[in-house]
């Protein structure tokens, strides 16, 4: 996967209006709120899942029913189409379990 950079960069995030770039990581973040734990664990339980059958992980974080999630592709040294597609499938999944903007 190639990193994405310039016009290329600019249309990927025009994308994915829950995220925030971290320019210095050249990644994306987006922090979520659940009704409860069980359905925060619910959620990154599919997104687990999810993760694992595209073989690329998020970096994430878990308090109580709240949930932060960083993407970019390491080997790449940042943001890819994989990142895109990943957050894509994650807002779907967000929106399923009745995750919120935190």
């Amino acid at each position: 996967m190639t990193k994405l950079e310039g016009a290329s960069l600019s249309a990927a995030l025009a994308q994915l209006p829950a995220w925030a770039f971290d320019a210095q990581r050249h990644a994306i973040h987006r922090a979520l709120r659940f009704a409860d734990f069980n359905a925060a664990f619910g959620f990154m339980t599919r997104v687990a899942l999810e993760a694992e059958r595209r073989n690329h992980h998020p970096e994430w974080r878990n308090v109580y029913h709240r949930v932060s999630i960083t993407l970019t592709t390491h080997d790449a040294g940042g943001l890819t189409l994989r990142d895109v597609d990943l957050a894509r499938w994650i807002d779907a999944a967000a929106l399923t379990a009745g995750g919120e903007p935190d």
